[in-house]
């Protein structure tokens, strides 16, 4: 279900790739937010991922980690073959990705930067990530996320 217009999403169609978007109505400023977009789609928080923009020694990269859980810098360094990694400032990110915070996609950013996608994700038939905007997620298969985004798979989360 293409449509509902965003830099992702038209990549998906693009490439007819399976997938279907799902509208929510949470805060990106509540806390526990994760949880309540896991809440308002009615899936298991362990199936909704989100997008972090980092820095690792340096170079911009996105984190792709469960809701559940925060992300493991040393482990996403060392699946980056780097040294140290942090997260990148907020304009940063949103000028790299095009995206704004609590909106960014893994898919069809403006620049496009190296990816780990949480080896978590392999355990699912299907995982849901920012459509690239504010209130709508990505339903897609995580092997299409991979493929489309060229991730490296890793343990990256924590907790």
């Amino acid at each position: 279900m293409a449509g509902q217009g965003t830099p992702a999403t038209a990549l998906l169609a693009k490439r007819k790739i399976r997938h279907s978007t799902h509208p929510y109505d949470v805060s990106p400023d509540a806390p526990n937010y994760g949880a309540l977009v896991a809440a308002a789609l009615g899936v298991p928080p362990e199936r909704v991922f989100k997008s972090l923009v980092t820095e690792v020694d340096g170079a911009l990269a996105v984190a792709v980690v469960p809701v559940t859980g925060e992300l493991d810098l040393k482990a996403l360094a060392a699946a980056l073959g780097g040294k140290r990694a942090g997260l990148a400032d907020r304009a940063v990110a949103e000028r790299a990705t095009g995206y704004v915070r609590g909106g960014i996609s893994p898919l069809g950013q403006r620049k496009r930067l190296p990816t780990v996608l949480d080896a978590s994700a392999l355990a699912h038939d299907t995982v849901y990530v920012s459509a690239g905007r504010r209130g709508l997620q990505l339903q897609l298969a995580p092997a299409d996320l991979v493929a489309l985004t060229d991730a490296t798979t890793a343990p990256i989360a924590a907790g």
